[in-house]
């Protein structure tokens, strides 16, 4: 059976207190972040690049001139470029509550338009937006009016103590697979080591899978659904080569500086410690396009202004953590639509 449309009265009484809690969350985030002196920005939706990542796809418009001329442009999926500009404009602290477009995504816990809260900090190590993580998540369960976080049957209390744990300690800990053993200090990996890892715990490998594609499956198979049980999950020092927007570790370059918050078993929040080398920014937009290439098809331009910024963008720390998600967790809801005041209508089949 077909449910009601979500205008309906009936379907919305049902929702409007979990949008109600979205509206004390949303305030509470802006609240907590003016107290500490960033500046709320705006950027526009509409840009020349949406992003350069292999599996991230965009809505498709045009710009026509006043004279008649046509110009391609994307709605973005992250205002993270235009954040970098203003970065390198000499912001020092700024955030959003954006509003972001992502095609091919639609399920309980994906939504082709959503919301995106991204802030920077200028001159900050990453260490710090771990921090913000962290309160952010403390500041929704408060203002929700509730003193847990729940998703699918797994609750956790924002004020216990985070659990911190590397990407390949989680790898070696719930696959049984030495990830680090498959890339090299120069950020190489070795496919084929990784796939016959992966198969001797049982993962399907498929033939034409890249290092990339093996890597996703263990993670979202094996070890995705153990994290951020009873607690936060920090989840660092993800392997270069699944960190395009991220400096590397100078301890370690087989690692760069990104992690994820991860609650209920649901990634939350993806952060970095900003890649400011326009060059080395080059080389991995330029290879994440051959790949989407490669599997899609397609490409997306890569953003010339935003490697003229990074030039002069001090060093610094950025998150993105899915608005939508974080109100779901502090109100119980099961699917994003019901944290959304209008849900996109679903695609014609």
């Amino acid at each position: 059976m077909t449910p009601s449309p979500w205008w309906t009265p009936e379907r919305h009484a049902d929702r409007r207190p979990l949008l109600l809690a979205r509206n004390r969350i949303a305030a509470a985030v802006r609240r907590w972040f003016e107290a500490q002196d960033f500046v709320e920005t705006a950027v526009a939706a509409l840009a020349v690049s949406p992003g350069n990542e292999a599996h991230l796809h965009a809505f498709a418009t045009e710009a026509i001139g006043p004279g008649g001329e046509h110009s391609p442009l994307y709605l973005h999926t992250s205002p993270e470029f235009a954040a970098k500009k203003l970065l390198a404009a000499g912001e020092e602290r700024l955030f959003e509550l954006a509003r972001v477009w992502r095609n091919r995504e639609r399920g309980p816990l994906h939504h082709p338009e959503f919301t995106m809260l991204e802030w920077y900090r200028a001159r900050a190590p990453y260490e710090t937006i771990m921090d913000d993580g962290l309160a952010l998540l403390r500041l929704a369960a408060e203002a929700a009016g509730s003193k847990t976080l729940s998703f699918r049957g797994q609750t956790f209390d924002p004020n216990n103590e985070p659990e911190h744990m590397t990407v390949a300690e989680a790898f070696d800990r719930y696959a049984a697979i030495d990830l680090l053993a498959t890339v090299a200090t120069d950020a190489s990996t070795d496919r084929d080591a990784l796939a016959a890892a992966a198969q001797a715990q049982g993962i399907r490998v498929a033939a034409d899978d890249t290092w990339s594609d093996v890597f996703s499956r263990i993670l979202v198979e094996k070890v995705e659904p153990r994290l951020g049980a009873g607690r936060i999950t920090i989840l660092y020092e993800y392997p270069a080569a699944e960190a395009a927007l991220a400096q590397r570790k100078a301890a370690d370059p087989r690692v760069a500086e990104r992690f994820e918050l991860y609650a209920c078993g649901v990634e939350l929040a993806n952060c970095f410690g900003e890649l400011t080398d326009p060059a080395e920014q080059r080389r991995r937009f330029e290879a994440e396009m051959a790949e989407k290439a490669r599997v899609y098809g397609e490409t997306y331009p890569i953003d010339e202004d935003l490697l003229a910024a990074l030039a002069i963008m001090p060093p610094a720390s950025g998150g993105a953590l899915g608005f939508d998600r974080l109100v779901m967790l502090a109100t119980g809801a099961q699917r994003i639509e019901q944290v959304l005041w209008s849900p996109v209508p679903e695609v014609s089949r």
